[in-house]
């Protein structure tokens, strides 16, 4: 509904990326023993592990690898889930959380070890930023980094109070935060795309415009051909919800939005070189680019269409945190859906023997997706014990049914977005 079919958004990821071919679409007839759903990062760690591990796999994309979010977001690699390890072990007991955290840092692992061997380009780089407006939360982000270093021997973190926090990024709206030097981020789309081309290289099969509307057990259909496999993944997030009834009760699609500046020069805000989150309901967040831009996201959006004036959506957050910019030119801007669940924390499930779903990253998707996929990749070849770590995490089905849940659950985060309006 918001892109042309079949072509990446006029984004400065895909003016930079380092393109693919196109892909040949599905068809006739073909098997394997995984079809994925979707040329993501879920899609495509999946379709690589499993490949590795002698499985052959098919991947079908509607639009073009990394079309969706995995091609859109905003580059950084954090650390944990959407929930505090203290909302962890709350809820799920001390020994689950601390196996959720180090399942969590594999994740983290496992995406710098792929962009150091199959995606370069993504130039990764440390240092994400948590940004504190009130302080309390900075109390809070403080005592959090207290206890990681002590009960999870996590000592990557680095307490920052405000007037640290303003010589690091050129903005002194903030109370303080910390520093988190074992998270990062990286150029997304590139990332992707070395996943593609590491996972032909592996025998994987990849086919483009080819847009799935049926899936049955060991069947998946397209206009243009059928895939009859063993197993079936589905791995779209926000943009195919629609293909599996349990998925869509579970899982909420909404639309995020980012935005390029001009290079900066001499106006450049940040001192170091790291990306920043801050701790808005609806998060903002940003990182510069080594030729001085900033990538910055912020804005979110709970119906199907996107805004008209995407630029002046995210300026009016940018100028919140760096008013000298509020009038810089913004050379790219684009929107893109992601998924949440109820509770933010990923649903991983096999929603029916054979037929596996993941999505509802809610902002913590470049790890998590990754990681996402390689479990799935390996319950297929008989290794459950980190899937079903994550498949029994609490992601209740949406309130209201999956009729009306989403409109509900839509119009709960409005409100809370309000509270970043506000400031209350």
């Amino acid at each position: 509904m918001n892109d042309t079919p079949g072509q990446y958004p006029d984004s400065w990821y895909a003016e930079t990326a380092t393109m693919l071919a196109p892909q040949p679409a599905l068809k006739g007839e073909k098997s394997a023993d995984l079809c994925v759903v979707g040329a993501g990062y879920t899609g495509l760690s999946a379709a690589l592990h499993a490949a590795k591990a002698g499985q052959s796999v098919i991947v079908l994309e509607a639009q073009r690898i990394g079309f969706g979010a995995s091609g859109r977001n905003g580059g950084q690699i954090g650390s944990g889930f959407n929930k505090d390890v203290h909302w962890l072990a709350d809820h799920l007991g001390r020994d689950r959380a601390k196996a959720l955290w180090a399942l969590a840092g594999q994740g983290k692992t496992l995406v710098r070890t792929l962009i150091a061997d199959h995606a370069p380009d993504a130039d990764y780089r440390p240092g994400i930023i948590h940004a504190a407006l009130t302080q309390g939360e900075v109390a809070e982000h403080h005592s959090e980094a207290d206890h990681l270093s002590f009960n999870y021997d996590y000592r990557s973190l680095t307490k920052l109070d405000a007037d640290q926090l303003a010589m690091l990024i050129g903005s002194n709206v903030f109370k303080g935060g910390v520093l988190d030097e074992g998270a990062g981020y990286c150029h997304p789309l590139n990332l992707v795309l070395g996943l593609a081309r590491a996972a032909q290289a592996a025998g994987v099969e990849i086919h483009e415009r080819s847009e799935v509307h049926k899936v049955e057990p060991g069947r998946v259909q397209t206009n243009g051909g059928v895939v009859r496999a063993k197993n079936i993944l589905l791995a779209c997030n926000g943009y195919g919800t629609h293909l599996n009834r349990k998925t869509a009760s579970h899982v909420l699609p909404i639309n995020n939005y980012l935005a390029v500046t001009e290079p900066l020069g001499d106006r450049a805000p940040m001192i170091r070189p790291v990306a920043v989150a801050d701790s808005r309901f609806v998060v903002n967040y940003w990182w510069q680019t080594r030729d001085g831009r900033l990538v910055y996201g912020g804005g979110e959006s709970y119906g199907r269409k996107y805004p008209k004036d995407i630029r002046a959506k995210v300026r009016a957050n940018l100028a919140r945190v760096y008013p000298e910019l509020k009038d810089v030119n913004l050379t790219h801007a684009w929107g893109g859906t992601l998924a949440v669940t109820s509770t933010r924390l990923p649903y991983l499930a096999e929603v029916e023997p054979g037929l596996f779903a993941a999505a509802g990253y809610s902002g913590h998707g470049v790890a998590l997706s990754i990681l996402c996929g390689k479990l799935v990749a390996d319950a297929i070849a008989g290794d459950r014990s980190d899937f079903d770590l994550i498949a029994n995490l609490p992601t209740p089905a949406l309130p209201a049914g999956r009729i009306f849940g989403p409109a509900m659950t839509s119009a709960a985060m409005f409100a809370f977005s309000l509270r970043d309006r506000f400031g209350v």
